[in-house]
């Protein structure tokens, strides 16, 4: 049958290369729920051991939210069909609903990984305690993932050890651990554990990653409790003052890779990491994401980082960065370095891919310089200054700005060409734009609005600043192109009714209050119609490849606009949609 040539295309006549990548496009859950036993070719594909090694049994609602499974569908999914594919399931990943019922009849021989998804830490304990659940972690798992969800964080002050402590103790065959919480700023503590600081609590991890509260905690897991640890990927929520009697000039033989990340600015680079970092004799992998206060007047520059980091690691063969040092001098006569300094220091020392963010004022007795490697590894990037000069930052998910200087239009344009994945970006700075006339359109202000107009309004101010992924909306073809339908006969009524009674008002003043009243509804109807223009030629301008369809709404309904293109030109100051494609 010839496919390309059939205006009727049914699902069935699809080659199984094409089914396959449909299928892999949906979630897990509906697909299982949704095309098995359909028929025999379905069953086929859908149980395809390449597949179905990854059971995913939570539902993803955006990039940081998910949901529980409908219950109904997991009745089914454990009743009908985990017992046909138990044989080739090698990771699960579960939440609290659907790990109540996977392990209840059906063994899984071939089951070496579980993931655990928005579990409360006392909730994810009792299950680690199951029967079935500890024969598994002693024979068969050799990896876990753990995300723990924290509800009261007031009431809290941080994630509970235990849990940590029973998969450790349990799993016997355990090498590689990721142990997050990823729904609060408030991690894991071993500091009112009662494990002594010399017992072993596994002897099979080679990889941890997690995140704790202190810097004495990242001591903790080094101190040897980890027998076989290879590979530590950690982020500390705050770096301070070692408190613990735990020995920090222990050489760490056994460490290969090695990651350091932390939430807060620390004073305590100097006195505490720069001595771990010495440690490590044989690492081979070194990343850094820090920010540094320092009462001196030297930033953290390339010749530092060698001299009192970098010679001591022999084997180190990738280093990968991001260091923000803030000084805080009230010194005004001391000899700062310069931009040019700090990228010869990097230079001099053979690190080429690098970029540096460099405030060359001193305001209010601080100056800052952030330096990163390239191309920038991290989801964060923090206190960008208005010295930023642009970038490429496609990883980079959340963005916070600090300065005591305006952060100017421009600014903002270099952001939104730059980070392209921005989710999350937060700005602390109350200075009024120097450059007023920055805007690459013009103003128009509103003499009055509803509403819903102001949500347009605030809507094409999103789209402008067109990088943030989560306000893209497949259906905004059809909505937009329905508004401006909309508004466009309400303005054609209006304009006709105000035409009529300007013949009649030299005759019959009493309808002066009516007159105006329409006046002013087409001015607001006219102010609406010119946003709506504004949202389509900023779709079209910047983020047109996640609204294609929408070229081919306006070209399919062009005489909705035509209508108006004069108006749109002289009148309404905005830019004729079709001169993009004429």
């Amino acid at each position: 049958m010839d496919i390309l040539n059939n205006s009727y295309i049914n699902i069935l006549d699809l080659p199984d290369e094409m089914l396959r990548i449909i299928f892999n496009k949906l979630n897990m859950v509906d697909m299982l729920y949704s095309l098995v036993d359909v028929n025999q070719r379905f069953d086929r594909l859908a149980f395809d051991s390449l597949y179905i090694d990854h059971l995913d049994l939570v539902i993803k609602q955006d990039d940081i939210h998910n949901s529980s499974i409908d219950t109904h569908i997991l009745d089914r999914i454990c009743s009908k069909i985990l017992p046909r594919i138990n044989n080739k399931v090698t990771k699960f990943t579960l939440e609290p609903l659907s790990m109540e019922r996977v392990f209840g009849t059906v063994h899984y021989p071939q089951l070496h990984s579980l993931s655990f998804i928005n579990f409360q830490p006392n909730i994810l304990s009792q299950h680690l305690l199951d029967e079935t659940i500890i024969r598994l972690l002693e024979n068969q798992i050799t990896h876990i993932t753990v995300d723990i969800k924290i509800e009261n964080v007031e009431k809290t002050n941080g994630s509970d050890p235990n849990t940590f402590l029973i998969i450790l103790l349990v799993s016997k065959c355990l090498n590689d651990l990721t142990y997050l919480q990823k729904s609060s700023r408030k991690y894991i503590t071993f500091l009112s554990s009662n494990i002594s600081y010399t017992h072993c609590l596994s002897s099979t991890l080679t990889k941890l990653t997690i995140n704790v509260n202190y810097f004495d905690d990242c001591l903790y897991l080094l101190n040897g409790c980890l027998q076989s640890l290879s590979t530590l990927i950690i982020r500390i929520n705050d770096i301070n003052r070692s408190s613990s009697m735990i020995d920090n000039t222990k050489k760490l033989v056994k460490l290969k890779c090695f990651s350091l990340a932390t939430d807060w600015r620390t004073f305590y680079y100097d006195n505490q990491v720069v001595p771990l970092l010495r440690r490590m004799l044989n690492i081979e992998e070194l990343t850094l994401f820090l920010s540094v206060l320092r009462p001196t007047c030297t930033y953290i520059d390339g010749n530092q980082l060698y001299d009192e980091v970098l010679n001591y690691m022999p084997r180190l063969n990738k280093f990968i960065f991001s260091i923000h040092t803030c000084i805080i001098n009230y010194d005004i006569g001391i000899d700062r370095p310069s931009n040019d300094d700090i990228r010869n220091s990097f230079i001099s020392r053979g690190i080429q891919s690098f970029d540096t963010c460099f405030d060359d004022k001193f305001m209010n007795n601080r100056g800052n310089c952030h330096v990163y490697s390239l191309p920038y590894q991290f989801n964060d990037f923090l206190y960008m200054g208005s010295c930023f000069q642009g970038g490429r930052f496609d990883k980079v998910r959340l963005l916070s700005m600090q300065d005591e200087r305006p952060f100017e239009h421009k600014l903002f344009q270099i952001i939104s060409q730059d980070f392209p994945f921005l989710q999350q970006l937060t700005i602390c700075n109350d200075i009024p734009q120097e450059n007023e006339q920055h805007h690459s359109y013009t103003e128009h202000s509103l003499n009055e609005i509803c509403l819903s107009g102001l949500l347009v309004a605030v809507v094409l101010r999103t789209i402008q600043f067109n990088n943030m992924i989560r306000m893209r909306d497949k259906y905004l073809h059809t909505k937009i192109i329905s508004l401006f339908d909309l508004l466009a006969r309400k303005h054609v009524k209006t304009l006709d009714l105000i035409q009529q009674q300007q013949q009649t008002l030299t005759t019959n003043t009493s309808n002066d209050n009516i007159f105006n009243e329409n006046v002013q509804d087409l001015s607001i109807i006219e102010d609406i119609m010119r946003m709506v223009l504004e949202i389509i030629n900023s779709c079209l301008t910047h983020t047109l490849q996640h609204n294609i369809n929408l070229i081919y709404t306006l070209l399919y309904i062009r005489d909705i606009f035509d209508n108006y293109r004069a108006h749109i030109n002289v009148h309404f100051r905005v830019k004729w949609p079709w001169a993009f494609f004429e």
